[in-house]
């Protein structure tokens, strides 16, 4: 069975609800394959939490967060596929070909934020008119942050009473519809790349832009 490595950093509190979706995935079935451990930079956090609930091995990574130290903690899982899910460190030294990020906006408008950070950003360009629409954003990872092939975005009309709060919790509600699914075809070689050029993606035309046409004005 293949097998796949998650980071979610979560928080000291809580977090970590990409990882359990990607977990139930895998009990499921949406995910023909296994969480083989998920890492977190907080020692006690929510993800923790959740992976002992889950009966799946967890992995405090406290850095450094350089080449080694991923290769350190990808040498003792081996995994097939690399999911990074709410992970908050800049990564490097990854496989860009099976290393996956689920970001909660558009890109390239919200390229290197997170959090609420990204939804703010989102209800201000809705609010100058340079978007009418947020976006769920699945890509592969590259050492450029979030600038990786895009292999999946599914747009969210951006509502006028919404506040960064509200928009986090219906772009999070979103995520969890659809991050097994896309995962699974990653995993399973449907979605691919060379790692090195933008052309070589592969993606079902089903999958790629779901309702983006209007995304921007």
């Amino acid at each position: 069975m293949k097998k796949i490595l998650v980071f979610a950093s979560g928080s000291k509190d809580g977090g970590g609800s990409g990882f359990r979706v990607l977990a139930d995935g895998c009990k499921n079935g949406a995910i023909d394959g296994k969480i083989c451990a998920v890492v977190s930079n907080h020692e006690n956090g929510g993800v923790r939490h959740k992976a002992d609930d889950l009966g799946i091995m967890f992995e405090h990574f406290s850095g450094p967060y350089d080449t080694a130290g991923y290769a350190a903690i990808i040498e003792r899982y081996n995994p097939d596929l690399i999911c990074l899910s709410g992970w908050l460190k800049k990564v490097t030294g990854l496989d860009p070909r099976k290393t996956i990020n689920i970001h909660p906006g558009l890109l390239p408008l919200t390229a290197g934020m997170y959090g609420h950070f990204v939804h703010e950003k989102m209800i201000e360009a809705c609010n100058n008119g340079e978007a009418t629409h947020t976006a769920v954003t699945m890509h592969f990872v590259t050492e450029q942050y979030d600038e990786g092939p895009i292999i999946f975005q599914h747009a969210l009309k951006i509502q006028f009473h919404d506040t960064p709060d509200s928009l986090a919790e219906s772009v999070n509600k979103l995520e969890h519809e659809w991050q097994a699914t896309i995962t699974n075809l990653v995993l399973q070689g449907e979605i691919s790349w060379d790692g090195s050029d933008p052309q070589s993606l592969r993606v079902p035309s089903k999958y790629r832009f779901l309702d983006l046409k209007t995304t921007l004005v």
